[in-house]
């Protein structure tokens, strides 16, 4: 029989496993063969690669260049990038899962950027309004195209099969984090630092939004 110390270690233990849920990056050396010509030029070589304590969770591919030109007017918006641009590609082998904790399915997806309206309907994901919606990339063959935010949304509700579209916030780089790096943020989150042409930013990828 254990005793009641044998016993209280091996909780703790159990508590450190399940707690443990640890993220890894590493490089990708090039983008999937069967990604379309225009996105294959419009995307950086090198992507990194997710994994977690099921395995693969994601691949990423940052977009060579992305514009950042001016100041924000709200404080709470932390990038001034154009409307619907391209940031980057991103695939799930398996079911994923989005900034809201809704379920996305197997595929390769467009990331653009979009910062939210300041009303009810957008708000809870996060304190910042900077995201990348998800797009199957099936449905957004320009890399050049620049969606209004209404339609940047209905192209992405096809991701996530909802009435909101898929969504990872956008950030900018804790302190400290190299480009290429994961960082753990908060009790859930994990963060990819990237950068794109002179454009430096991290992008939850791991994690769910309280409330």
């Amino acid at each position: 029989m254990k005793t009641p110390l044998v016993l209280l270690a091996l909780a703790f233990s159990l508590v450190l496993s399940v707690s443990a849920q640890v993220y890894k990056v590493e490089p990708i050396s090039s983008p999937p063969t069967d990604l379309p010509a225009a996105y294959a030029a419009a995307v950086q070589p090198q992507g990194y690669r997710v994994s977690g304590p099921s395995g693969l969770w994601c691949e990423v591919w940052i977009a060579k260049t992305v514009s950042n030109v001016g100041k924000p007017g709200d404080a709470a918006i932390t990038f001034a990038i154009p409307q619907g641009s391209l940031v980057g590609i991103l695939r799930f082998p398996g079911k994923g899962a989005d900034r809201r904790g809704q379920v996305i399915p197997a595929g390769v997806y467009t990331m653009r950027y979009s910062d939210f309206p300041a009303d009810g309907a957008h708000q809870g994901a996060a304190p910042q309004r900077d995201f990348a919606l998800l797009t199957p990339i099936a449905a957004d063959p320009d890399p050049a195209a620049k969606p209004d935010f209404d339609t940047l949304v209905k192209w992405s509700i096809k991701a996530s099969g909802t009435n909101h579209p898929a969504v990872f916030s956008m950030e900018s780089p804790p302190q400290g984090a190299a480009t290429g790096s994961l960082t753990k943020e908060g009790e859930n989150d994990w963060t990819l630092t990237v950068k794109a042409g002179d454009v430096t930013f991290s992008v939850i990828l791991v994690g769910k939004a309280e409330g």
